[in-house]
């Protein structure tokens, strides 16, 4: 599925946007999304096409192109099969790096040119408003004693950043992240249909996909993994810290441009990407959404993934999906 908008300016400012960066891409960007519409990665697609066209930070035209499936790994093999084009821009998960962890991939995070890090995704445990678990507090109780009775829902895939929180979780009370009963769906938004239909008992999503359904009265969130509460329609929602509970955990979003490139042209991406987490509407869209903000370019984002490589190994190992 594709999402076009195209940026009118006047030959005169292209030429001089040019002549003053250096290089600019000269022909259609692609922004690599690697789900379904809706969901925090879409939200964030449309949130850095729109940014990056308001700003005038891009003069060439630019096209959401949503690549879902295999656990975001489609969208992965699409992107770097254009080696050395800076025309593509991959919204890359933790997915990048936990499918190379469990075996499901050979691509990583060293498979690309990674540019920049945005933001980190909170995390919130939701259930259905109609479901006998209350709060935090019942959750933690009933995942000790009988974690089956209790389907989790998450996406993308089984290991991926969704089930190792949900791992963490287990952890934290005490229990075996073994004991899990665990569904990935394709994207969130198909976990939170599953969840409002009562066809699973529990998911682990995004606060922003959440929310909505909050403020409706569909869903409630029994706790966040966040350092702090959030505001809105989850202001109400503690922390697990809050509820006695040692979790805060988020998932980052990162954007990656194909291996290859020049350093000129991860420059370029770099300084826009930096301009675009610098206005107030990307700071909008950070509050909007229940993002944190977690900006990040060279040398310190790659020693980011590095260390987030380890991490998660240590509890893919833990969960028994690491590939040995």
């Amino acid at each position: 599925m594709k999402f076009k908008h195209a940026m009118i300016v006047s030959a005169l400012f292209c030429a001089g946007a040019v002549q003053g960066q250096g290089w600019a891409p000269q022909k259609n960007v692609e922004i690599v999304a690697p789900v379904p519409p809706g969901g925090t990665i879409d939200k964030f697609a449309r949130s850095l096409d729109r940014a990056l066209i308001a700003g005038k930070l891009v003069t060439a035209s630019m096209t959401i192109v949503n690549k879902p499936g295999g656990g975001n790994q489609i969208a992965y093999a699409y992107v770097s099969q254009h080696a050395a084009d800076p025309h593509y821009l991959l919204i890359s998960t933790t997915t990048l790096l936990t499918s190379h962890i469990t075996g499901a991939s050979k691509l990583t995070y060293t498979d690309f040119t990674p540019i920049a890090s945005m933001f980190i995704d909170n995390i919130a445990f939701a259930v259905n408003s109609a479901s006998a678990i209350r709060d935090g507090k019942e959750l933690v109780a009933r995942m000790r004693t009988d974690p089956q009775s209790m389907t989790i829902g998450f996406s993308p895939t089984l290991g991926a950043h969704h089930h190792i929180i949900s791992g963490l979780f287990m952890k934290a009370i005490g229990a075996s992240p073994r004991d899990l009963k665990p569904v990935a769906f394709k994207g969130s938004a198909q976990a939170l249909t599953a969840l409002l239909g009562n066809h699973i008992e529990l998911v682990s999503t995004g606060a922003g996909n959440a929310s909505i359904h909050v403020a409706s009265g569909k869903l409630r969130v029994v706790g966040v993994a966040a350092p702090q509460r959030l505001p809105g329609s989850m202001s109400g929602v503690p922390t697990w810290r809050e509820q006695g509970i040692d979790l805060v955990y988020g998932s980052w979003r990162t954007i990656a441009a194909p291996k290859g490139i020049t350093g000129e042209q991860a420059e370029f991406w770099a300084n826009a990407l930096r301009k675009v987490s610098e206005t107030a509407e990307w700071k909008a869209d950070l509050e909007r959404n229940y993002w944190s903000e977690f900006f990040a370019t060279g040398a310190q984002l790659r020693a980011n993934l590095e260390r987030e490589y380890a991490a998660m190994k240590a509890v893919l190992v833990e969960l028994g999906y690491a590939k040995q």
